[in-house]
């Protein structure tokens, strides 16, 4: 069980952020009005900013700010319609979202907190606008590069051989054709059947990798959000779409950028069984960042189900609270 003891809480307060170009972003406010500025990063990409987030802050220190990124959750439209279009979801779109929503709410400047790809996120959004963060804490470090774009696709397969074969034979590649680019073509076909498909096979590969190595994979989704077809499509549409393009980053970019960060305190948490984001992009951010914390978990594997996953993340921002 993640160790997450600080009480529910409620948003005080929510909307629809216009983005300009005919997307609403779902936000809310949760905490303390008058506390700390704190804004969640959800991974994924296309998870949606679930309850559990507002757990690991104090409510009486923080005034946390959730948000889906577009196209998820309870922003709109939603690309689980296939006619929803993705050429106005990027990285550099959704940076300039969250530099909308802070100026929005009157916030100078924020912590940010995220895991996974919304990892990257937080990064991108910090080494652009460092003026507007106070802190960092990131989980399950991930910087999308190409390189880990190809593992978590291609390569962590030598650790599930049978159900990456079964995974890449569905995807249907043609010849020099990336997996990822497949399951991109396949869940843009014109057939509704075709696509459904390709979004089941997608995520029932995405909760293979999340598991150590030897763990059993239910007959059907472990994650119950993965029952609603959905969001299953939702999710297999924008992790394909921001993968193949490597988050429209350059190669080692974030990890470069760290330089420049000395001035922002980070806390990186990673787990040393994770095969699906391994820690090394976090010991490269890590001896890039003047005064960045690295703790590596060494039974934990990926996300904060891991006890001391969890424990070190709300650690960090019960410390970063008292600043």
């Amino acid at each position: 069980m993640a160790r997450m003891t600080h009480p529910e809480t409620v948003p005080y307060d929510h909307g629809m952020l216009d983005t300009g170009d005919g997307d609403l972003v779902y936000w809310e406010v949760c905490g303390n009005p008058e506390g700390k500025p704190a804004v969640v990063v959800h991974g994924g990409p296309g998870s949606g900013a679930t309850p559990s987030w507002r757990r690991y802050f104090d409510p009486a220190r923080y005034r946390v700010v959730l948000f889906d990124q577009r196209g998820c959750g309870r922003s709109t439209p939603s690309v689980s319609d296939a006619s929803t279009s993705l050429a106005a979801n990027t990285t550099h779109h959704l940076i300039a979202d969250m530099e909308r929503l802070r100026e929005q709410l009157s916030i100078d400047k924020w912590l940010v907190f995220g895991g996974s790809w919304g990892a990257t996120l937080g990064l991108a959004y910090t080494q652009a606008h460092p003026e507007r963060v106070s802190e960092v804490v990131l989980v399950s470090v991930a910087t999308t590069t190409r390189a880990e774009v190809e593992w978590v696709t291609e390569g962590v397969g030598v650790h599930f051989p049978e159900a990456w074969a079964a995974y890449r034979a569905a995807g249907r590649p043609r010849a020099g054709e990336r997996v990822v680019d497949a399951y991109a073509r396949l869940l843009a076909d014109p057939d509704p059947a075709v696509r459904e498909r390709a979004a089941y096979d997608w995520c029932r590969w995405e909760e293979t990798h999340v598991r150590p190595p030897g763990a059993q994979l239910p007959d059907e989704f472990g994650d119950s959000r993965y029952a609603d077809p959905g969001v299953r499509m939702t999710i297999a549409r924008l992790v394909t779409h921001y993968w193949r393009h490597a988050a429209w980053l350059g190669e080692n970019q974030l990890r470069d950028g760290a330089a420049q960060l000395g001035a922002i305190p980070g806390v990186l948490v990673t787990g040393e069984q994770d095969v699906s984001s391994p820690p090394d992009p976090a010991r490269a951010l890590a001896a890039n960042w003047p005064g960045c914390e690295l703790l590596v978990i060494e039974q934990a594997r990926h996300g904060l189900g891991h006890p001391e996953m969890s424990g070190a993340a709300q650690a960090a921002l019960d410390r970063f609270a008292r600043r």
